[in-house]
């Protein structure tokens, strides 16, 4: 029986880590004028950029418990805006990284799914970002933020198990398009807002006041992190 089971493991193991076969080109290409149809027109990305929040806050999250504070709780709401608590020192190096991930987030998840893409590891990209938003959703606090990752989770499920390779190839390009390309607009929006005089409480301006760094090179950071993450990982994706 333990050697059924061991066998089994091996399998599955072999499944998800191994290869699969690129999609054509012409699939790439659809995939990425997709992502662009809803990150670039506003009603859309009022609807998409709940899950640039959900990587954006997840980001806070795990760098929080990576760098030793205790996570509480997160919350995602309908505005799209989102909260990351967790326990810890109010300073030093692990505040400092846990302020600074959520921006650079969702770039970096879309910069390792195009390498994971360029090497063929689909599978494994659809069950590694499956198993992240499970994490997560046991640390959500509040009912639209779990009604969210849930569903965004459950997409993932359904295109693992119950479609072909073709499929799976098109779903996963399309989720690191939209991270990369989701992933910028962002912090062009926190850039306007503190031009009005708004968000004097974002993750910049924390940073700030952790650092003694101005908040604008925080900015620049965020914006530096971003384009680099979709020039390398749009490289990746198109094969060039």
């Amino acid at each position: 029986m333990d050697s059924i089971a061991t066998a089994s493991l091996a399998s599955l193991w072999d499944e998800v880590s191994g290869t699969q076969p690129d999609p054509d080109l012409w699939v790439v290409i659809a995939t990425l004028v997709a992502a662009l149809a809803v990150v670039v027109p506003h009603g859309l990305w009022r609807i998409s950029r709940n899950a640039i929040t959900i990587a954006h806050e997840g980001g806070h999250g795990l760098v929080a418990l990576l760098t030793g504070r205790t996570l509480t709780g997160i919350r995602l709401h309908s505005d799209t805006s989102g909260l990351t608590v967790s326990r810890g020192k109010p300073y030093g190096l692990g505040m400092i990284l846990t302020a600074a991930a959520g921006y650079t987030a969702p770039p970096l998840l879309g910069l390792g799914g195009a390498a994971l893409l360029d090497t063929g590891r689909i599978t494994l990209l659809l069950w590694l970002a499956t198993f992240l938003l499970v994490a997560m959703l046991v640390m959500i606090r509040n009912a639209y933020g779990a009604l969210t990752v849930f569903l965004t989770g459950g997409t993932f499920v359904v295109v693992s198990w119950l479609t072909g390779p073709q499929v799976q190839a098109a779903f996963a390009y399309a989720v690191v398009w939209f991270l990369l390309l989701g992933g910028v607009r962002p912090a062009f929006e926190l850039q306007a807002k503190r031009a009005r005089g708004g968000a004097g409480d974002s993750d910049a301006d924390q940073l700030s006041r952790l650092t003694h760094v101005p908040a604008g090179l925080w900015l620049f950071l965020f914006h530096a992190v971003s384009l680099c993450s979709l020039l390398g990982g749009g490289r990746w994706l198109l094969g060039v």
